[in-house]
């Protein structure tokens, strides 16, 4: 199975969440003449599935596009479907950070809320979309990093029960409670029905 990006980080993620099904897991880097998807979708899920029904018949594989990022409600829903370009350079963390704590200076208590969603969606090797999930993750935006660990925003998303950041939790407690961790693990019955039955 392919995962829809040349993202590593989403990649070694993907083997914790579903190594122990014994299924070949790599991504779009072990393809050089794989196209670049353009996500101009207006929602997670239509960019998951941009990625999922273009790449799977091209790359003639099994293709997991998954789409994620963080909304704050207080932000008019930013940084949403643009999270990974937020501060304009895709993928610029550091920036997109930066840019996340100036937006929210002004914003105290409940006004800091925050969510994660991720949506996984599982194409045949023709391209067609067999199963598509969703996980979602509440918390707070911190006014400060906090730890070094995860991705993305993962230092400033504070879990408020474990009174810990994304970038504070060891991998396994994160996956338990991540986004990309729950609709994984809502999509593993169809990933075990497909691929382990074409794999048998």
């Amino acid at each position: 199975m392919v995962l829809g990006s040349r993202n590593k980080k989403k990649l070694g993620e993907l083997h914790d969440l579903l190594g122990d099904l014994g299924i070949e897991l790599t991504d779009v880097s072990s393809f050089p003449t794989a196209p670049e998807v353009d996500e101009t979708g207006t929602t997670f899920e239509a960019n998951a599935r941009l990625k999922a029904t273009t790449l799977a018949p091209t790359l003639g594989e099994w293709v997991l596009g998954e789409d994620s990022g963080l909304v704050v409600p207080a932000l008019g829903g930013d940084p949403g479907v643009d999270s990974a370009l937020y501060a304009g350079e895709h993928g610029n963390n550091a920036a997109n950070n930066a840019k996340l704590l100036k937006e929210m200076a002004n914003l105290k208590g409940d006004q800091r809320a925050a969510y994660y969603i991720s949506t996984a969606v599982l194409a045949n090797p023709t391209g067609e979309v067999v199963a598509v999930t969703e996980g979602r993750c509440w918390g707070v935006i911190a006014e400060d990093y906090r730890g070094t660990g995860g991705f993305g925003y993962d230092p400033l998303f504070i879990i408020p029960e474990y009174h810990a950041s994304f970038g504070e939790l060891n991998s396994t407690v994160k996956h338990a409670l991540s986004h990309r961790g729950r609709a994984i693990a809502r999509l593993r019955p169809a990933v075990r029905a497909h691929l382990l039955l074409e794999k048998s």
